[in-house]
């Protein structure tokens, strides 16, 4: 890998990693404009995710530790991993009912971060990483794939809760009317 490749893959994963590492701040801490855990946990709920308080804090805990791993450019697939399982269920749950782009709320930006940390566990965090100083050297299509699939499967898992509440909240707001 040349060292413009390693400087451009430092660049990308210091920005998106930081990004996803502040989403994850937002929700837990209320940092950088968020709403904090006890408000997202809230929203969680009004979305289908009972109890919200764990969905919120499994949701704020991967986009921070998965974002600080990328931004680091340490052990990648499981960045990945996190990565994915947040941005999969964010799409399916949130992004999906309202189309691609994100002037409408759509899936093109959780889409496009998602297929950042799948590239970058692909190719590998290059020279400036964790990873390369401490001799790791878990990349490739294999790694990604596994990644990217684990995640997306864990994304999706999180949305049957939230699938079978929706029936029973349905059901007690008929019986109550």
């Amino acid at each position: 890998m040349t060292d413009a490749m390693s400087v451009a893959l430092l660049g990308l994963r210091i920005v998106v990693g930081g990004l996803f590492a502040g989403h994850g701040a937002q929700k837990l801490f209320g940092w950088f404009g968020g709403h904090g855990l006890r408000d997202t946990g809230g929203f969680f709920e009004s979305i289908g995710f009972r109890p919200g308080l764990p969905f919120a804090l499994l949701a704020g805990t991967s986009e921070l530790v998965g974002g600080l791993l990328l931004a680091l450019g340490l052990f990648v697939p499981a960045a990945a991993l996190c990565l994915a399982g947040v941005m999969t269920s964010a799409i399916a749950a949130v992004h999906w009912r309202n189309g691609l782009w994100n002037q409408n709320s759509g899936i093109e930006f959780p889409l496009v971060l998602g297929t950042v940390a799948f590239a970058v566990a692909s190719i590998g965090p290059g020279r400036y990483s964790l990873d390369n100083a401490i001799g790791i050297d878990w990349h490739g299509l294999w790694w990604a794939l596994g990644a990217i699939g684990l995640g997306a499967a864990g994304g999706l898992l999180s949305l049957l809760p939230a699938r079978t509440a929706r029936p029973q909240r349905d059901r007690q707001l008929r019986e109550a009317a």
